[in-house]
């Protein structure tokens, strides 16, 4: 005879309270008489259905009869007699959400175990569900209680009064570009930053720029999600940019000479301490990256996190086998929204522009109709960047001058503050970017202007402070260490 295990599992459906603790053999977590408690305080007092309404839903009463009556609480009852006033009901809305949330918790540990046993259940698919509906519990019955203008207030003029004796212009997370961090005061607590452009302008190099400056400079970690490139990808490209080696270089192998292998060293070592956690896990589902973003906060303090791409995203489970496109990606950048707030720090996204883009003519300035699959992305973030780089569409001078090597990114939407366009230097070789104005410092103070007789292929090639005579090639750098001792055992690595 077929075992009513065997049953569920065949039915492959969502099983009843009674089915699951029928498995168990237990009887289901309940408080019957404080569910008769509430419904009688509820039709008592006129008041205690206002004081309740946050906390109380009709799942929460375990008996059918009483689900009934809270959806019609105007029938009436004999309950009135049982309780003599409403004193009591919040406290007793509480246990009863306690009571539900344990059968919930049960019932879906059960389900997922006598799935589990069936051979034919997707193990991934499982995983997914499971994680949702475990997540869709906390955010259904967990409410932020409101908070009085009073204690807000106080907690603002608090902060005001923090970053005016810290002497720091930047209330939120400085991203190391000095005109941005002007624009947006630093990266804010709570914030979904989305920064889109077309394929090859630069969106990783940007965001991985970003992350190097504020894991190392500013000494704070962060989380980066990969779901295009690997990590040793990415690293390999903060190596080159930190080395001042191009990548192509690197990655081909050509053997290095004494003080670019010096260089190399010397140059990466900080990113050996650098508090930067990678991620490169392929098709990320937002259930998933919402466990790792908790985990990673609570193990590593991380105060940022860093996700490429945005559209490369799974939704998981109902959302995925549904097929569409649009809503899937509206869910992730709600999700993503609700997820920078609850862990109280910025999330910032890379996102793929259409191709209207490209078929648009003029400058071909990127806009926010331009943000690819669903506006929703445009409606949930608090910030919208754009990269732009002339150069990229052969316009390679406009009413400002060159634009070769330039990068304008574009704030066209700032939910707490101003937009505008930052205008940045972008160093193909190194995929990196820069401060424009720190390069034009470097030039003036060195008395010395980019040269540009030396080779595009040199490592050298972004250094202005660089001199060439003779074939030789001298840099001035912060590297005074005694060289000669490492030399031989460098040449002897290459």
């Amino acid at each position: 005879m077929e075992t009513n295990t065997k049953k569920i599992a065949r039915r492959k459906d969502r099983i009843t309270y009674e089915e699951a603790f029928a498995i168990n053999g237990r009887t289901p977590p309940q408080a019957v008489e404080i569910e008769e408690a509430v419904l009688g305080a509820l039709m008592l007092d006129q008041n205690a259905l206002n004081e309740t309404i946050q906390m109380l839903r009709s799942e929460y009463f375990y008996r059918d009869e009483h689900q009934r009556i809270f959806k019609a609480i105007i029938t009436l009852t004999e309950l009135t007699s049982r309780v003599v006033s409403a004193a009591h009901i919040e406290f007793h809305a509480r246990i009863l959400s306690e009571k539900y949330i344990q059968r919930e918790v049960i019932r879906i540990c059960t389900e997922t175990l006598t799935k589990a046993y069936d051979e034919t259940t997707d193990v991934i698919d499982l995983l997914d569900d499971t994680e949702r509906v475990l997540m869709d519990i906390e955010e259904k019955n967990f409410h932020t209680e409101y908070r009085d203008i009073r204690e807000v207030y106080k907690d603002a003029m608090d902060q005001i009064k923090s970053a005016q004796e810290s002497g720091n212009s930047f209330s939120g997370i400085p991203t190391g570009f000095h005109a941005l961090d002007r624009m947006t005061a630093g990266f804010q607590p709570g914030t979904l930053i989305i920064l889109a452009a077309r394929p090859a302008m630069g969106k990783t190099a940007f965001a991985l720029t970003m992350a190097r400056n504020i894991a190392i400079d500013m000494q704070m970690p962060i989380a980066f999600f990969s779901l295009e490139m690997s990590a040793v990808e990415l690293v390999m490209r903060l190596i080159s940019s930190e080395s001042g080696i191009s990548g192509d270089r690197l990655k081909k192998g050509e053997k290095l000479g004494d003080v670019e292998a010096t260089q190399l060293f010397a140059r990466t070592e900080a990113l050996t301490q650098a508090p930067i956690y990678i991620d490169d896990t392929p098709s990320l589902s937002i259930f998933e990256l919402r466990a790792k973003c908790r985990r990673l906060k609570q193990q590593h303090g991380i105060r940022m996190v860093f996700i490429d791409y945005l559209q490369l995203m799974q939704g998981g489970g109902e959302m995925n086998r549904n097929g569409n496109r649009e809503q899937e990606i509206s869910m992730i950048s709600r999700q993503l929204k609700a997820l920078s707030k609850e862990l109280g720090m910025p999330i910032l996204a890379l996102s793929q522009l259409s191709r209207a883009v490209e078929t648009r003519g003029g400058s071909k300035k990127p806009q926010l109709s331009d943000l690819r699959e669903s506006g929703a992305i445009e409606q949930d973030a608090d910030i919208v960047m754009f990269i732009y780089r002339p150069e990229y569409y052969q316009i390679n001078e406009d009413e400002s001058g060159s634009t070769i090597g330039r990068a304008d990114i574009i704030l066209a939407k700032h939910r707490s503050g101003e937009v505008g366009e930052v205008r940045l230097k972008f160093v193909r070789q190194f995929a990196k970017f820069d401060n424009l104005e720190e390069y034009m410092g470097d030039n003036m103070t060195s008395g010395l202007q980019p040269n540009a007789d030396f080779d595009n292929a040199s490592p050298f090639a972004a250094y202005p402070q660089a001199t060439q005579q003779g074939g030789v090639i001298t840099i001035g750098s912060r590297m005074n260490e005694d060289f000669n001792s490492s030399n031989q055992e460098n040449e002897d690595m290459f």
